[in-house]
């Protein structure tokens, strides 16, 4: 844990609800405390109401938000005189009461306050904070958890039996809180309180701090092993076939000492079965981890599935619908730990999550000898949780590109650039390649600045086989393989034939065509592994039909380019790999091609001023119409979409209409 950070910086304690934001991402900024979307902080404040009466209001963290980034906002408020009178209740269903609560805010119809807003508010104190610190519930997560807190803590801390959050536990942890300074709950965490937000936090790391100073003591030492570490290649092979069996998801691999310290235990299979450290974790983590094989990783994941699917027939009542079966998070010896999620954001969080629960279940085997998670029964209500699904249903519906994995060549500029950013916007998570490094981080902020996912930059001359190699495992290492490919670098090539040098001729030949096949083997290769199918979009030119005087060895390589794309579609069909073409004319916009010497040359060539090339070429198509790198992304999205599945080897023009570029 960092420690008590509490500093100058804090707001005065009389602007409650700034306090009561400062508190929350202090606690919110250490992973020991609370990891992604867990805890929850409170403080009682007054309010005028509607009809201009002062009033006593909760405001406590409102669901879905997370501590570490929250702000004013993220406090949704509750009447506390309205919650009150509960405490003369001897039931209240999770239904009940979350129906009763909307009838109690002060912002009616706003965020959802969160599930354990009935403990804060039964609690008398103006502070309340709540965390889930991996110290805590190291000590609570086995058996005789009680006797072990009073060893560690003290006797003036209360324990509380485990019970899923709600008004029963509201009303328990208000009974234990009566007679002691703070409350752990078993298989839960901490629940802290004060006068001043000060107090509250200062409590918290206190026993925190108390906690992890008890574990150290009690350490007996893990229990390793030596595993062969998988090679590179291996490696790969490995993430490929993991997400070929589970779909299109992101994956994150995490190789560092201390996920090598979980994954390369002799025990590795109790922990990875024991269960999650608390009941937070289930829906990010699903109940148990996946110990992979890599000589069969298929058959672990069946494994598991079947196991969680006797699991759901075991348990379920009528009227619920099955969540998905199959593992997110998974532990290689010899590698470390593999997350699964639907995007870069939830993928990470999931892996954050799962170290914690993993860390906790492994430290309470060297403690204690036993770690104890949430029976089978518990764990599955909570896994079907209402409460917690709705934060499911709560979230927006996936974009068209979501879990697609997509790698765009001369992302740097121009075309790649559009191409790249209009992907994003449709919810892929793009990798940006290119020469030109500075214009990848152009791309990349203008993609992240438009709420896209952060692209992973892969600065790499295409040229070189054994580079693009490289770019393309750091691909499969990062996100776990790659579902399409837009291949669009270039650059330009003009000149008379009897004017070119055959060095310049081959350059073109080596960008425009060669390099295009080099990505595409790679890719293909890493496709076919996966076995989930998969697209490729090459970028060419009207010039590959309608070629220009002067400008010979440029459409050469298009045309070059065109027919690679024809052959990819003849070897990629039998495993759903497509293969189709953009031929765009003349995007003067952002672009890395129309540089000054080629607009001169092209104005010479068409007998122009070069101020009017542009127009000169919009006026040439049957549309009379300029042509924006935007335009292209629409064609390429389309062609890497399922509303194109059918398609392959096909050619999109997109010249506004150069009768003499129609494809035939």
């Amino acid at each position: 844990m960092k420690g008590n950070l509490w500093d100058a910086d804090a707001p005065p304690e009389d602007r409650i609800v700034d306090a009561l934001v400062y508190r929350s991402r202090l606690i919110g900024a250490d992973p020991d405390l609370v990891v992604w979307g867990g805890g929850n902080t409170s403080a009682k404040t007054f309010e005028s109401d509607f009809r201009g009466r002062m009033r006593e209001v909760l405001r406590i963290k409102g669901s879905g938000t997370d501590l570490k980034s929250i702000d004013r906002g993220g406090f949704p408020g509750i009447f506390r005189d309205d919650v009150l009178p509960l405490l003369a209740r001897d039931e209240m269903s999770d239904e009940e009461m979350v129906a009763y609560l909307e009838h109690c805010m002060v912002e009616p119809g706003g965020r959802r306050p969160s599930i354990e807003t009935l403990l804060h508010a039964f609690l008398p104190a103006r502070h309340v904070d709540h965390v889930h610190a991996d110290a805590i519930v190291t000590l609570t997560n086995t058996p005789g958890g009680d006797r072990i807190v009073r060893d560690a803590l003290g006797d003036d801390i209360a324990f509380v039996p485990y019970r899923r959050p709600g008004f029963q536990l509201s009303k328990h942890v208000r009974t234990a809180a009566q007679d002691s300074r703070a409350v752990v709950l078993e298989k839960h965490g901490l629940v802290t309180w004060g006068d001043t937000a000060r107090q509250s936090y200062n409590l918290t790391i206190e026993l925190v701090e108390r906690a992890e100073a008890y574990l150290r003591n009690k350490t007996a030492g893990a229990v390793g092993a030596a595993h062969p570490v998988p090679s590179p290649r291996d490696s790969s092979k490995l993430l490929l076939r993991l997400r070929g069996r589970l779909g299109h998801v992101i994956l994150r691999t995490e190789t560092g000492p201390a996920y090598r310290a979980i994954s390369d235990r002799d025990d590795v299979r109790t922990i990875a079965a024991a269960g999650p450290a608390t009941a937070d974790h289930v829906l990010r983590i699903r109940p148990w981890s996946c110990v992979l094989d890599v000589e069969d990783v298929e058959g672990a994941v069946d494994a598991y599935e079947a196991r969680y699917r006797a699991f759901y027939a075991h348990h379920a009542t009528h009227g619920l619908s099955m969540l998905n079966p199959l593992p997110k998070v998974f532990l290689v010896p010899g590698f470390g730990l593999i997350a699964a999620g639907k995007d870069a954001t939830d993928v990470r969080v999931t892996a954050e999550v799962a170290f914690h629960t993993l860390r906790v279940a492994a430290a309470g085997f060297d403690v204690h000898g036993a770690y104890e998670s949430l029976d089978e029964e518990d764990l599955f209500h909570v896994d079907y949780w209402p409460l917690e699904l709705y934060k499911l249903t709560a979230a927006p519906p996936p974009r068209e590109f979501a879990g697609r994995i997509m790698l765009i060549t001369g992302a740097a500029s121009g075309i790649g650039r559009a191409v790249a950013r209009h992907l994003a916007r449709l919810g892929a998570q793009t990798v940006l390649l290119d020469v030109h490094e500075e214009g990848l981080r152009r791309t990349s902020a203008q993609i992240v600045d438009a709420g896209g996912f952060e692209p992973l930059l892969v600065p790499v001359d295409l040229t070189d086989e054994e580079a693009t190699a490289a770019a393309v495992h750091c691909v499969i290492h990062t996100f776990g393989g790659v579902d399409a490919l837009v291949s669009n670098a270039g650059i330009p090539a003009a000149g008379r034939l009897t004017d070119v040098s055959p060095a310049a001729f081959r350059r073109s030949l080596e960008v425009n065509t060669t390099s295009h096949f080099i990505i595409s083997a790679q890719v293909m290769r890493a496709m076919e592994t996966t076995g989930l199918g998969g697209s490729i979009v090459y970028v060419a030119s009207k010039n590959a039909f309608g070629p220009g005087a002067g400008f010979g060895p440029y459409s050469v390589a298009k045309a070059g380019q065109v027919q690679l794309a024809r052959i990819i579609a003849l070897e990629g069909g039998a495993s759903g790999i497509r293969s189709n073409i953009v031929n765009p004319d003349a995007i003067f916009e952002d672009s890395g091609l129309w540089s000054e010497d080629v607009r001169r040359e092209r104005a010479a060539a068409h007998g122009v001023p070069v101020e009017e090339l542009e127009t000169f070429y919009a006026g040439r198509n049957l549309l009379h119409t300029t042509i924006t790198g935007h335009d292209v992304a629409e064609a390429v999205a389309f062609l890497l979409s399922d509303r194109a599945r059918a398609t392959t080897g096909a050619v999109i023009a997109v010249d506004g209409g150069v009768a003499s570029a129609f494809a035939r």
